[in-house]
């Protein structure tokens, strides 16, 4: 034993040349591996912070400081179902419990980097609430958002718009027929906003994007005016042969698939104005008939045009 009360003589060959591996917290013999020592603790000093980003890299316990409200209950919180004020009569003080609330954030969100993710995970959490999106989706949102982030993306920008450039980017990575439009809605912010930050992530981020296919929003049409599978197998069977022939190259999906809804309608004797079908896709009734036209001419449908 040395003057530490560690081993210094292999056990097993009687070799003095052992070595400490202080990841492992293991003494191993450097002739023939025996290990010694195990499960040792390093009793040096810790290292230096200066800064709550280091902090936040070299911290061996507790919570992230960015896990945001995935914490598991393990960060304080004052108000809002958590500890209140009282005032000496044991009454909620609400204006002393607010002011002591936002002491607390102050606090436990010390950078703009976890001020700007917490905000953004309850801007995604709201926007998948009202569009019904799946936890899976919302999870690829997110860790679009922290790329973001990281690449330093939303300084000077809307966080809501990111968001939401980022939500979009994962539907459309997933195949899912969302409309930007619907996206937008939901949204804070206009169109144009979001538009310019998806584009942003694209170039930014070395995301590829499929092309959309009318197909996938032949069903989603269909079901929100109540049309038969009949109909949507035949609106199928003509997107795929157009698809064939490249007619629906460059033009928007929504309105290919409200088209060829329609002359199904028309072919299976199936009532569904042009009206009814454009609302319920979300373009308007002159993209349905133009995209209606094009089809009948370019396939060589006998159809009478409305």
């Amino acid at each position: 034993m040395n003057q530490n009360g560690l081993k210094n003589i292999c056990s097993e060959c009687g070799c003095e040349s052992l070595i400490f591996d202080e990841g492992a917290g293991e003494v191993v013999c450097s002739k023939c591996g025996l290990v010694v020592e195990s499960t040792m603790v390093d009793e040096g000093p810790e290292r230096l912070v200066f800064n709550f980003e280091d902090a936040e890299e070299r911290s061996r316990t507790g919570p992230p400081l960015s896990f945001s409200k995935q914490d598991k209950g393990l960060s304080s919180e004052i108000g809002r179902g958590g500890a209140s004020f009282f005032d000496k009569k044991g009454i909620v003080d609400r204006y002393e419990t607010l002011r002591l609330r936002k002491l607390n954030i102050r606090v436990t969100r010390q950078t703009n980097v976890q001020r700007n993710l917490s905000f953004g995970m309850r801007e995604l959490d709201r926007l998948c609430d009202n569009l019904k999106i799946s936890p899976d989706l919302q999870e690829s949102a997110a860790v679009i958002y922290r790329k973001a982030l990281k690449e330093d993306l939303v300084r000077g920008r809307s966080i809501a718009s990111i968001v939401t450039a980022s939500l979009y980017l994962a539907l459309r990575r997933a195949n899912i027929p969302r409309t930007i439009k619907e996206i937008c809605n939901a949204s804070s912010r206009n169109r144009k906003e979001i538009s310019r930050c998806y584009r942003l992530l694209l170039w930014k981020l070395g995301y590829m994007t499929p092309i959309d296919d009318p197909i996938y929003y032949v069903s989603k049409i269909a079901s929100n005016i109540e049309l038969s599978q009949r109909s949507q197998t035949k609106a199928v069977e003509l997107l795929r042969e157009a698809k064939q022939k490249q007619i629906t190259v460059g033009k928007d999906p929504s309105g290919m698939a409200a088209a060829a809804l329609y002359i199904a309608c028309l072919q299976l004797n199936e009532k569904a104005t042009q009206k009814i079908i454009a609302k319920a896709s979300g373009v308007t009734e002159v993209t349905v008939r133009n995209r209606y036209k094009s089809l009948v001419k370019d396939m060589n449908l006998n159809l009478i045009q409305a």
